[in-house]
């Protein structure tokens, strides 16, 4: 194996994605998260903005709205919906990161893209709903009525992709390595845990 692999998922306005850039930048190691979305939207041939939108929308009811294109992408050819080709696209793009060294991936099912691998630190970030709720109202300067429901339909996108292309259970420990609250812990001590695992 080339080196560790960081995975994480995590709960809407949990902080989880800062966790991992502060993580990947003290380690000096790449980060990717919306990069996979703008690479499998290049090797797909589609706009980066419907693939996210089918990304985090797989099971949602508007995937009928979605139409298989008349002509084959590069990777998985005719016959998959958009948000199967996404996956399957995306995958392949997790595993070749990868093999070329360490990095931190958030998202995707990155965590069951890579299990077969014995080098993947696979981490779910969760925090109180109190916490959540500030976060979201700062970060996007939402009402807390708002907040709320952004976390719950956010939530339960992210549960329905996961579930749905891995079989398991979105944010249990039966599906991760290891929970790390942040409410619990601190940001600083979240992302110093990992580190300790990665150079352990």
């Amino acid at each position: 194996m080339s080196g560790k692999i960081i995975t994480i998922a995590r709960q809407f306005g949990s902080g989880g994605r800062e966790v991992a850039m502060r993580t990947a930048k003290e380690l000096n190691i790449p980060f990717y998260d919306r990069e996979l979305v703008e690479m499998a939207a290049e090797k797909m041939g589609h706009a980066a903005v419907s693939v996210e939108k089918a990304d985090e929308s797989a099971l949602m009811g508007f995937l009928a709205d979605y139409h298989v294109p008349r002509e084959p992408n590069s990777v998985t050819g005719y016959g998959l919906s958009l948000p199967d080709s996404t996956y399957v696209t995306q995958t392949i793009i997790i595993e070749t990161l990868a093999r070329k060294g360490p990095c931190v991936i958030v998202g995707r099912c990155g965590n069951y893209a890579l299990r077969s691998r014995n080098d993947v630190i696979d981490l779910f970030i969760c925090a109180n709903m109190e916490d959540r709720i500030h976060r979201i109202m700062e970060r996007y300067h939402f009402s807390e009525k708002d907040a709320i429901n952004a976390i719950h339909s956010t939530d339960k996108r992210r549960k329905h992709y996961y579930e749905n292309y891995t079989h398991q259970k979105w944010g249990s420990i039966d599906s991760h390595q290891m929970l790390l609250n942040v409410s619990r812990l601190g940001m600083d001590r979240t992302v110093e845990i990992i580190k300790q695992l990665y150079n352990h």
